[in-house]
C-alpha cells in the first residue's frame, strides 16, 4: 500500500562560523540518515553557520558563506533522493530571517522563515532577525546567482507553507514556535499535516529536559501525527551547552530518544511509522474533526516524491519507548563536563589549571574535569575516532590511547594548593587526597612571602600597616588584607597556567578554571580579580545546594571517598587568621545569609521578577513558620543592600556554564545596572510601613487585607 515512512532527525555539535566543520557534520548526518532508510532528514536550527554567531549575523559574510555551504549540499551525491531540511540565515527583500531551507535532488522546495523569535534570557534573536508575520502566506524569493546556476531556479517560495508529497503532508516549526500558546502545529494538524518538524537551538538548564519532551509529546497526543525535533548539542563558542535530546514522537508517545549529553559530534535518530496509524488516531477524535472542518487551509507546495515505498508489508514500525531522564547529579556530572571538553579541544590549549583549596566548590570543579576524562575514555572505548584524534592532538602524542580516566586526568589537569598562614592543615590534606584519587598533577606552595612583600610596599609608601580585625584593625583593613591573598592567587594561577607545562618540558598552555557558584555571585561574595577570575567557570551557574548533590553523586558513582570529609566541612575562604590552628571564618557567617536563603532570593529576584517590596510580600508567607515579618524584612533588606553594592562584580564575571534560571550573569542573561542606590530608601520604607501594619494587626488578619 505504501504507507510506512522512515524519517530522521539529528543532533549536531556545530560551532559558530566553522563552515567547513559544520558542512562535514551535516553531510555525515545525511549519509547516516540515508543508510538507515530515511527519506526525510531534519537538522538543528541555523546548523550551517552555527546558532551562536551573535553579531556576526550582521555581517554579509555570514550569509554569503552559508549560501556557499548550501551550494555544496545541493550538489553532494549523498543528498540525492532524500528531502533535506537545513537551517541558515537568509536575506529576503533586505530583511534578515532565521530560515529553514528544504531541498530535494538539487531543487529548493521551500524557504520557511521563523515566525516567533526567542528574545528572552540568553536569546536575542530580534536583534539580528525579523519574524515572518504573515501566517499561511508566501512570496517569491529571488535566489543568489550561485544557487540559480545549480538549481536552475530563479525564484522559490518564501513563507509559511507546507509540503505535500505523494503520500503525506509535512509542516515546519522552528524552536520557539513550539513554546508559544498557539503553536503552528495546531492548525497544521487540523489542516491535515501529518509530519511536523522542529529545528531547535535549545540549551541545557538543570531540570528542563522533561519540559521539552512533554511539549513534543503533547503536540501529537492532542492532534495526532509524527513530530520530529532536532537540537544542536555541545558548546558552540559561548556560555551555553546545547543538550541534544532530539526526539521523534508519534500520537503522544516517544518512539526515538537522542542523548542529552554526548561527545559524539553527530547523532542521527530514525523512526518508521505507519501513516494509517496517524489517520485512524485522528479519525477517532470527534472534537478534532469538528475543528478541522473550520480551519483556514495552508497552501501546499506539491513535491513529486514519496516518503514511503510501494511494497512495505514486511517493514516493521518503531515501537514507543519510555524516556530516560537523568538525575540531577548525573546532569551536573555530564553537561558541564561535555562543555569543558568542547572548550578544551576547540581552544587549542593543552589542559586545565585549577586552584584547589580543599573546599566544596573547587573540589566540584575538579570532579567535573574527572567526569570529562571518564567520558573521553568511554567514547574512545566505544570507537569514537574524533575524540581519540582530539586527545592525541591536545597531548601532542600520536601514541596515546586513553583508557584510564585517572591517567588522562593527570595529563589534562594541574591542581594547585596555594597556602598562606591562614590556611589549615585540614584543607591542605583534603586537596592532596582529592588530587590523588582523581589522578591530577598536583602541586602546592606557600604564598606568604609575596603577600608580605606587597603589604611591606604599602607600609613603606604610606607609613601604615593594615591589620586583621582580630588583631585590632578595622573592617576595611580586614577586607583589604583578605583581598591581597585572593588576588595573589589569581596572579600565580595564570603564571603557572602559562608556564607549568613548559617547566616540565611539555608544549602548550592551560586554561584556568574558576570555582565560584551562582549564589556567591548573586550576593557578590567574591573578590574582584581573585582566583575566581579565570578563563571559564564550569560551576558558575550552579547553586551551592545543587553542588552538594553533585558531590554526593561523585561519592556514590566515582567512589571518591575523600569527598565525604569535604562535604561535612563548613564552607570557608580561609583568608582570616586561624584560631589555635582551626578555621575561624565561615562563608555563611561572612555573608550574613545562608546558601539556601540565597537560592530563594535568587529565584524570586530573577524568575519571580520581584523587587525588594514584592520579595518581602512573598516571603512573609513562604517563611511564616520560621520568621516574623520583621525578621523577613531584615533579611530582604540585607540581601538587596549587599546585592546592589556588589553588582559591579558581575561585569567582570568569568564566563560560566549556564545551568540555572536565576544566574546573575551581567553579560547577556541578566542585564541590569551596576551602580545602584544601595540604601533603597523608597523600597525599604514601603517594607517598614508594611511591617508596622502587620505588627499592629490583630488576630489572624490576612495580609491581603492590609495592602
Amino acid at each position: 500500500m505504501g504507507r510506512k515512512v522512515t524519517v530522521a532527525t539529528c543532533s549536531l555539535n556545530q560551532w559558530a562560523l566553522d563552515f567547513e566543520g559544520n558542512l562535514r557534520r551535516i553531510l555525515r548526518s545525511i549519509e547516516i540518515a540515508r543508510n538507515k532508510g530515511a527519506r526525510y532528514r531534519l537538522g538543528p536550527e541555523l546548523e550551517i553557520c552555527g546558532y551562536g554567531c551573535w553579531d556576526h549575523y550582521f555581517e554579509s559574510d555570514t550569509i554569503l558563506h552559508s549560501y556557499q555551504v548550501l551550494a555544496q549540499l545541493l550538489v553532494a551525491p549523498v543528498t540525492q533522493n532524500i528531502i533535506c531540511d537545513v537551517g541558515m540565515p537568509v536575506m529576503h527583500r533586505n530583511v534578515r530571517y532565521n530560515c529553514r531551507v528544504i531541498f530535494l535532488n538539487g531543487k529548493i522546495l521551500l524557504i520557511r522563515p521563523k515566525m516567533v523569535l526567542a528574545n528572552e534570557g540568553n536569546y536575542q534573536e530580534m536583534r539580528w532577525f525579523a519574524p515572518w508575520p504573515r501566517s499561511r502566506q508566501a512570496e517569491d524569493h529571488f535566489l543568489p546567482r550561485m544557487i540559480q546556476k545549480l538549481t536552475k531556479q530563479d525564484v522559490v517560495p518564501f513563507g509559511d507553507l507546507v509540503l505535500a508529497t505523494k503520500d503525506t503532508c509535512i509542516g515546519t516549526e522552528i524552536c520557539e514556535e513550539l513554546w508559544t500558546p498557539h503553536s503552528p502545529h495546531i492548525d497544521m494538524g487540523l489542516d491535515g499535516v501529518e509530519i511536523f518538524t522542529n529545528a531547535s537551538g535549545s540549551h541545557h538548564v538543570l531540570r528542563k529536559a522533561h519540559t521539552r519532551v512533554d511539549l513534543v509529546n503533547l503536540a501529537t497526543l492532542k492532534n495526532g501525527g509524527i513530530y520530529l525535533m532536532a537540537n544542536q548539542k555541545g558548546c558552540d563558542g559561548g556560555r551555553l551547552y546545547y543538550d541534544g535530546c532530539s526526539m521523534i514522537s508519534v500520537n503522544g508517545s516517544t518512539v526515538a530518544q537522542g542523548a542529552q549529553f554526548s561527545l559524539d559530534d553527530v547523532e542521527v535518530l530514525t523512526a518508521t511509522v505507519d501513516l494509517e496509524d496517524i489517520r485512524s488516531y485522528r479519525a477517532e477524535i470527534s472534537s478534532r474533526n469538528l475543528m478541522a472542518s473550520t480551519v483556514v487551509p495552508y497552501t501546499r507546495v506539491k513535491v513529486d516524491f514519496a516518503l514511503s515505498c510501494h511494497d512495505d508489508v514486511l517493514v516493521s514500525t518503531t515501537e514507543p519507548i519510555r524516556w530516560h531522564f537523568h538525575s540531577l547529579g548525573e546532569e551536573i556530572s555530564l553537561g558541564p563536563a561535555c562543555w569543558l571538553w568542547d572548550y578544551l579541544r576547540r581552544s587549542e590549549q593543552a589542559g586545565f589549571f585549577l586552584p584547589l583549596s580543599g573546599g566544596l566548590d573547587s573540589s566540584a570543579t575538579a570532579c567535573l574535569v574527572y567526569s570529562m576524562c571518564c567520558q573521553v575514555c568511554q567514547a574512545v572505548s566505544n570507537g569514537n575516532k574524533e575524540v581519540l584524534a582530539d586527545v592525541q592532538r591536545i597531548l601532542n602524542r600520536d601514541d596515546v590511547l586513553p583508557q584510564d580516566p585517572q591517567k588522562l586526568c593527570g595529563q589534562l589537569l594541574t591542581t594547585c594548593y596555594m597556602a598562606t598562614q591562614n590556611s589549615s592543615q585540614d584543607t591542605y590534606n583534603k586537596a592532596k587526597e582529592l588530587a590523588e584519587q582523581i589522578g591530577s598533577y598536583h602541586i602546592s606552595f606557600n604564598i606568604d612571602g609575596v603577600v608580605k612583600a606587597i603589604m611591606e610596599i604599602f607600609r613603606v609608601m604610606t607609613g601604615k600597616m593594615p591589620q586583621f580585625l582580630v588583631h585590632g584593625g578595622s573592617s576595611r583593613e580586614d577586607v583589604a588584607m583578605q583581598n591581597v591573598q585572593a588576588r595573589v592567587r589569581m596572579v600565580f594561577s595564570y603564571l603557572f597556567a602559562q608556564l607549568s607545562l613548559w617547566s616540565r618540558g611539555m608544549q602548550g598552555g592551560l586554561l584556568v578554571l574558576g570555582t565560584t557558584n551562582v549564589d556567591e555571585c548573586l550576593r557578590g561574595y567574591v573578590t574582584k580579580y581573585d582566583c575566581s577570575s579565570a578563563d571559564i567557570n564550569p560551576i558558575g551557574g550552579m547553586s551551592k545546594t545543587d553542588i552538594r548533590t553533585f558531590i554526593q553523586y561523585c561519592i556514590d558513582h566515582f567512589h571518591l571517598v575523600c569527598l565525604r570529609s569535604i562535604m561535612a566541612a563548613p564552607a570557608t575562604a580561609e583568608l582570616k587568621p586561624l584560631a589555635e590552628g582551626q578555621v575561624s571564618q565561615t562563608d555563611e557567617e561572612d555573608m550574613g545569609v545562608t546558601y539556601k536563603e540565597l537560592t530563594v532570593f535568587g529565584r524570586l529576584r530573577k524568575v519571580g521578577k520581584a523587587g525588594p517590596y514584592s520579595m518581602f510580600c512573598k516571603l512573609i508567607n513562604m517563611w511564616k513558620e520560621i520568621c516574623t515579618p520583621r525578621e523577613v524584612a531584615d533579611k530582604v533588606k540585607h540581601f538587596f543592600r549587599k546585592y546592589s553594592l556588589n553588582r559591579h562584580k558581575m561585569t567582570t564575571l568569568t564566563p560560566s556554564y549556564h545551568a540555572e534560571s536565576y544566574s546573575p550573569d551581567d553579560n547577556r542573561f541578566d542585564p541590569r545596572p551596576f551602580l545602584y542606590q544601595s540604601s533603597w530608601p523608597w523600597q525599604f520604607r514601603c517594607i517598614d510601613q508594611q511591617v508596622m501594619k502587620l505588627e499592629g494587626a490583630e488576630g489572624d488578619q490576612d495580609f491581603d487585607d492590609l495592602v
